[in-house]
């Protein structure tokens, strides 16, 4: 036999020695008592969030900037890259990881975790290798041949494709994938 619990429908009439409880009661609870864990609970301390309308507009502004600086940081490794000493030329390429850290850090640290950010990141750190590859081709050429680099520039390509290697590939990797997972890893919390 069992009698309600105290403040859920007043209290019983039964006699106290007649109940039957599996753990004892709080002596002389208060009117409306909920036992703490039990629904209807009220939570100490619980303030809900306000609704707020323009936080997607402002994160929207927000990976504009950190795209347009992220391009900036690819062009600006790209060219630190490109203009490598020439006695490092043989040993720049394992720096890839540099314009993939360049461009990682604007669009994580800005853009926040956006799913289309670490995409972007690698896309712009393999474009940054690229630049930097071709803009010391055409420093190169502008060595040998003196002409201007207007003109060396449409010349760069054919000798960046003639002097392709196989390691190029592993650089090539270590920039898509440094750009990818840099991106995600500056990524911060909104």
């Amino acid at each position: 036999m069992t009698a309600p619990a105290p403040g859920a429908d007043g209290r019983s009439d039964r006699p106290r020695t007649a109940a039957h409880y599996s753990v004892a009661p709080e002596p002389e609870t208060p009117g409306g008592y909920v036992a703490p864990g039990m629904p209807g609970t009220p939570v100490a301390g619980y303030r809900p969030a306000p609704a707020t309308g323009p936080a997607p507009r402002r994160r929207a502004g927000r990976t504009a900037v950190a795209i347009a600086l992220a391009v900036a940081a690819m062009l600006a490794g790209a060219l630190a890259y490109g203009l490598a000493p020439a006695r490092a030329a043989t040993t720049v390429g394992w720096l890839a990881i540099a314009p993939a850290a360049a461009v990682a850090w604007p669009l994580g640290r800005l853009g926040g975790r956006g799913r289309a950010l670490p995409p972007l990141g690698a896309l712009l750190a393999a474009g940054a290798l690229f630049l930097g590859q071709l803009i010391g081709q055409t420093r190169r050429l502008h060595e040998l041949a003196g002409a201007a680099y207007g003109e060396l520039l449409r010349d760069a390509l054919p000798v960046w494709r003639a002097d392709r290697r196989p390691l190029d590939a592993v650089f090539y990797g270590i920039a898509v994938i440094g750009g990818f997972l840099l991106t995600r890893r500056a990524a911060t919390r909104d």
